[in-house]
């Protein structure tokens, strides 16, 4: 054959125009032989009918029953065959592998076909082609004419031979990144992040506003009238009909009434409930359950569902918590009376719910969740989320009157949250799953706005005060956040991604309710703001853990008291932070505390100081918040201490910035801003969870508040703060902590040089500077020949007390 480089016409740039292997076309009436479908992994078959049993295109062969799965590196990228060697039969050897034993049955085959398509000349001059895909043939080439293939029958022939050729491909491309992606999976820590996972994490936050994706659902057969009339009647005792089509049911109240509180304190409950949960939580339509709680004090008389009773109480519950009143014994036993008198009248063998039973357990999980009981409440939410799967309240279905729909679906959307946020605090498994879920997003209307005949917002009017559509947007996001939070490292993308995801969120509250804003804050936002920053606090706080590298841990402190500034900033906006207060915010300003202590804000961590001091006994977790926050600052301050003599010894520059670097790097100190991470049986690093920890005695576990009695938990001090009464005693107090934090700040050695915070947080702000943070990390280090002070050697990175002495 003639070298190709003699033609001085090139092969036609035409795809379909190649030659290809006659082994598997022949023509485009001739029968497509079994072999063609069975991979490129098997390879020929030993016997000349083996492969008699055609799959579908694209399908990998299945491998034999006896053949173990390539579990582990047996399967690796060396097993399979590569391109080479996978088309080495696509030349003039007729397309099978030499050497196979299938060889010379697949040689048989091929020569009760038709030959190669040839070339147009060939083919008018009616000799052999032996035109390969990259290469002329031998008549054109001595000829010196162009080899081409233009007719007909060729070009039908070769657009049937490439899709062929297109389909071998995918599947060959397939096969090999399922096994890399196996080898990947097994070599953890060679690869920071998969780059198909971080758009799949993009594909799930939601964007702003979109309603979840409808199912789709078989239309009825109205020919199936008297089907649906069987079904109904013989289906009893069998299965429940779907929620739309249920007989309501709910069982009037036949035990004795628990005694109802006075007419004017149930008015002061309801107003405080209304000002407080409602407006985050608008599960009920206020003017409907009024009218109903007017009638019954009225008549006396009035039988009502023992669901609806446990409902009016749970309300009372709710507001009394969020009472402002000053905190005493009586606000601090009141709810747990109420909580006491929902239950009993509840009935724990019910098998047919209505919606006041779903929404009586949301108020209860929320109440026992605000009284710091968090087991208690992680039970009844699932008890609540199975009631509301019961019920069908995920799925929007059937036919329902104005306000029963909406109610459905704030009812619906207020289990979800409890369930994310929960969650996320505790570290437990998610509860709903967001494929399960198509119920749209609540209407923007407030509930006096709801009527039988539609939603009526007067001219002038606002329609819409509550904040749940804004907490809605941040929860959706909980789910590819901790699904994240999986990885050992959050790369850079992933942190920018979800940044700005939040940040579209912040647009969906009230300007107001932006850090950068001077204006003042009204209080009830604080609470549903507590969402948002607890969500970024969350997602900063990861690569804080021992696995990622020194500086991508500097880069997580640095975030996270960010986050930590913008949250003074919005108290020290508000001039009554306790005044609906949550327990998700009190968490949240006391992990930000510690963030401002550790990085050297400490007039800016005594404005988080001042509002858990105005918030203390509303939440039972403030006391807890408070006792951590002293320890800390007692550990910090002989920290600093320690560190700075151990500095001063190696270097006579400016002691600033190497004392910040030295305390974000100290691992003990890390541990203890990390705060609830520890809990988590996944993510903490301060625990073994092998084995028990041996080292606590039963004298330790015994001062743990181990309770001793059969003492009801929704009466107990102990259980509710997490103290026991010596704990609660040695307590130092919010004005002894005020004044901790600020001495502090003003030893000897200094953080950073800070303005002094311009306003107290029970004060509103007419104009509050958020001191940003610089464009250069103040934790990183600095190369040879910069003006920056140098930082701690490699070997100093992390330094403890050990190395310290």
């Amino acid at each position: 054959m003639a070298e190709p480089s003699h033609n001085p016409y090139a092969r036609s740039p035409n795809p379909s125009t190649r030659s290809y292997d006659s082994s598997s076309v022949s023509s485009a009436t001739s029968p497509r032989p079994p072999s063609r479908y069975l991979g490129g992994l098997l390879g020929a078959s030993s016997r000349p009918n083996a492969a008699s049993s055609p799959q579908p295109l694209g399908m990998p062969a299945l491998p034999p029953v006896n053949q173990g799965f390539p579990y582990g590196p047996v399967m690796g990228r060396e097993s399979l065959p590569s391109a080479e060697s996978v088309m080495a039969g696509q030349g003039p050897n007729h397309g099978h592998m030499p050497g196979t034993p299938g060889g010379q049955a697949q040689k048989r085959a091929y020569r009760q076909r038709r030959k190669d398509p040839s070339c147009d000349a060939c083919r008018e001059r009616k000799v052999k082609c032996d035109a390969t895909e990259t290469t002329s043939c031998s008549e054109c080439s001595s000829r010196n004419v162009k080899c081409q293939f233009t007719k007909e029958t060729n070009r039908r022939m070769s657009s049937i031979k490439q899709v062929q050729d297109l389909e071998k491909q995918i599947e060959r491309v397939k096969r090999e990144n399922s096994t890399l992606r196996r080898v990947l999976d097994e070599r953890e820590g060679h690869m920071e992040i998969d780059l198909e996972s971080a758009d799949r994490l993009a594909a799930q936050l939601p964007s702003i506003g979109s309603e979840p994706k409808q199912r789709k659902r078989l239309p009825p057969n109205s020919e199936l009238s008297r089907a649906r009339s069987n079904v109904r009647n013989f289906s009893k005792g069998i299965w429940k009909l779907p929620a739309q089509h249920r007989t309501s049911t709910a069982p009037i109240l036949d035990c004795p009434t628990p005694e109802l509180p006075p007419q004017a304190i149930t008015e002061r409950l309801l107003h405080s409930f209304c000002n407080s949960a409602h407006t985050m939580f608008p599960i009920i339509h206020m003017p409907t359950f009024q009218s109903m709680v007017d009638d019954m004090y009225r008549t006396q008389q009035q039988r009502v569902s023992s669901s609806w009773i446990s409902l009016f109480f749970a309300v009372l519950a709710t507001g009394s918590l969020f009472s402002s009143e000053p905190p005493t014994t009586t606000t601090f036993y009141r709810p747990a009376e109420f909580l006491e008198s929902a239950r009993k009248v509840m009935d724990p063998w019910n098998n047919s719910h209505d919606l006041d039973n779903a929404r009586a357990l949301v108020l209860i999980t929320i109440c026992l969740n605000e009284m710091n009981l968090k087991s208690a409440a992680w039970n009844w939410l699932g008890n609540a989320v199975r009631v509301g799967q019961d019920l069908g309240l995920y799925a929007e279905c059937g036919s329902w009157s104005v306000i029963d729909g909406e109610m459905r679906r704030r009812t619906w959307w207020a289990i979800y949250i409890l369930d994310r946020t929960m969650s996320t605090e505790m570290g437990h498994p998610f509860l709903i799953d967001d494929a399960d879920c198509d119920v749209p997003l609540p209407a923007a209307v407030d509930d006096h706005y709801l009527r039988e005949d539609g939603m009526r917002v007067p001219n002038g009017a606002e329609p819409l005060t509550h904040s749940l559509l804004a907490v809605i947007h941040v929860v959706r996001s909980y789910t590819a956040l901790v699904k994240a939070l999986d990885q050992p490292v959050l790369p850079p993308s992933q942190l920018a991604m979800f940044d700005g995801h939040f940040k579209k969120c912040l647009s969906t509250f009230p300007p107001a309710c932006d850090p950068n804003s001077s204006v003042a804050l009204a209080p009830h936002f604080l609470a549903p703001l507590a969402y948002l920053f607890h969500a970024r606090l969350l997602l900063h706080r990861h690569n804080l853990s021992p696995s990622c590298p020194p500086e991508v841990r500097l880069a997580a402190v640095e975030n996270c008291t960010h986050v930590a500034l913008e949250t003074a900033s919005l108290i020290s906006r508000t001039k009554s932070p306790a005044d609906g207060a949550t327990s998700l915010l009190t968490a949240h300003i006391f992990r930000s505390t510690l963030f401002l202590l550790l990085t050297g804000y400490p007039d800016y961590a005594n404005t988080c100081i001042r509002a858990l001091a105005a918030i203390d006994a509303r939440r039972d977790i403030t006391m807890s918040c408070g006792r951590f926050l002293a320890f800390f600052i007692t550990t910090l301050g002989t920290k600093r201490t320690e560190h700075a003599t151990y500095i001063s010894r190696r270097s006579s520059v400016d002691q600033s910035t190497p004392l910040t670097m030295s305390l974000a790097r100290d691992e003990e100190l890390l541990a203890y801003v990390s705060a609830d991470i520890q809990a988590s049986p996944n993510r903490s690093w301060l625990w073994s969870f092998q084995d028990r920890d041996t080292a606590l005695s039963k004298t330790s576990l015994a001062s743990q508040g181990q309770p001793g009695t059969n003492e009801n938990a929704l009466f107990s001090s102990k259980q509710r703060t997490g103290l026991n009464e010596e704990e609660r005693r040695e307590w130092v107090g919010w004005a002894r902590l005020e004044s901790m934090a600020r001495n502090l700040g003003s030893a000897n050695v200094s953080y950073s040089s800070l303005p002094p915070p311009q306003v107290k947080s029970e004060s509103p702000a007419a104009n509050v500077e958020l001191p940003r943070l610089s464009e250069t990390s103040r934790y990183s280090v600095g190369h040879r020949g910069d003006a920056s002070p140098p930082g701690p050697k490699r070997g100093a990175e992390r330094i403890s007390i050990a190395n310290i002495i």
